[in-house]
């Protein structure tokens, strides 16, 4: 455990100090979200966010490779793979960032990279429910590359206001990597060193690193390059948990009624609000008759400013039914399902209540101000908003 906390610092530590650079390099390059009508923000922000994430996991994984722990984690293909779709992905993501891809041109990189993540090794080979292997290779290519590309666009979707991705797959890598360290120290194996809860850690590391910059009024924002790469990492752990182990054979499984099906539950949980917020965001547009890359203000987090919360309040909403939906599915895999039972009825409780405080005459009247702001922002602000930079330009 030692080991992983020291990972996931080196992560967070060298995110944030790549930060102010990566901020400038934003700048410099013209990478800067300007403020268009479904936008929340209010000022240019540079984007580019990403890459400092990126360096400090790959700073944490360089560590990681060198320790005699996780050494041998990485004379398997699949590490150093991870690795390397995660550095094709950031710059996908930071191509976009800076000059806006088609969304074809985007979804056909996000493809690439993950069939080349299959190709490295991370590829689904079992259905963790009852242990079902799939057995024909084309098809374990073919759900992985859906898996991955789902995950990468459901962090991307819910990138939408200030700390919210970060802040959410930082909770949700955490409760993962709970079950995938428990997993791994309970399976009877004498070596507790695993791929997922390398990746996890280091994640969680770059999120809290980058989240200070980033929490509200954000200084920058993560892009593409970053929702991307969260994405990619986060399906390559639960790939490397799920779709590579067979959970009949674990400690875990055994123990709870649940435990079969624990794996397919817990990377759903941890998403479920990205997911959740992808999966209307597509059916809305598609029924409207647009493309579903076409951007709206009706994702989860616009309907929470809607109700009167201002952005943290909402990210903190946001932050807590994360994680009483991914801790709870994680605490499966220790406590008896009546426990946990108690322990999300409770958090929902909370998250409720504090979803519907802002609700009423408040929300009347912050969505009267915000639809005055917008009349009111016909021009994008001046390029003096920015600190030494001008903003992009948005097709």
């Amino acid at each position: 455990m030692t080991v992983y906390l020291v990972l996931g610092l080196i992560s967070a530590v060298i995110t944030a100090l790549a930060v102010p650079l990566m901020r400038r390099l934003a700048i410099y390059f013209g990478a800067v979200a300007s403020v268009r009508q479904r936008d929340i923000h209010t000022k240019p922000t540079p984007r580019l966010g990403g890459l400092a994430m990126y360096l400090g996991v790959a700073a944490g994984l360089g560590v990681a490779s060198q320790t005699e722990f996780l050494g041998s984690v990485f004379d398997q293909s699949s590490a150093v793979g991870t690795l390397s779709a995660a550095t094709f992905v950031c710059l996908l993501g930071a191509l976009d960032d800076c000059w806006e891809l088609s969304w074809p041109t985007k979804l056909a990189g996000q493809v690439l990279v993950a069939g080349f993540l299959a190709w490295q090794g991370v590829q689904l080979v079992t259905f963790p429910i009852a242990g079902i292997t799939i057995f024909s290779s084309r098809l374990s290519l073919i759900v992985t590359i859906l898996v991955v590309v789902a995950a990468m666009n459901a962090v991307n979707f819910v990138d939408g206001m200030d700390g919210l991705a970060a802040g959410i797959v930082a909770i949700g890598c955490s409760a993962f990597f709970v079950y995938s360290y428990l997993l791994s120290r309970q399976s009877g194996d004498a070596d507790y060193a695993t791929l997922a809860s390398m990746i996890l850690a280091v994640t969680v590391g770059a999120c809290v690193g980058f989240l200070p910059y980033n929490y509200h009024p954000a200084k920058i924002f993560m892009g593409d390059s970053g929702s991307m790469l969260l994405g990619l990492l986060f399906a390559a752990a639960t790939i490397a948990v799920t779709g590579q182990t067979d959970p009949g054979a674990s400690a875990i499984s055994q123990r709870q009624a649940l435990g079969a099906a624990l794996p397919v539950i817990l990377p759903f949980a941890v998403l479920a609000l990205p997911l959740l917020d992808m999966l209307m965001a597509v059916v809305r547009r598609m029924r409207a008759g647009h493309s579903p890359f076409k951007a709206d203000r009706m994702h989860l987090h616009h309907r929470l400013l809607r109700l009167g919360h201002g952005q943290r309040r909402a990210a903190l909403i946001m932050y807590v039914w994360t994680a009483v939906l991914a801790f709870g599915a994680a605490g499966l895999a220790v406590f008896r399902a009546e426990q946990v039972a108690v322990f999300v009825v409770a958090g929902g409780v909370v998250a409720f209540l504090l979803t519907k405080l802002g609700s009423g005459r408040r929300g009347a009247q912050r969505g009267r101000q915000n639809s005055g702001d917008r009349a009111g922002q016909a021009a994008p602000p001046a390029e003096s908003e920015i600190e030494h930079g001008t903003p992009a330009s948005e097709g």
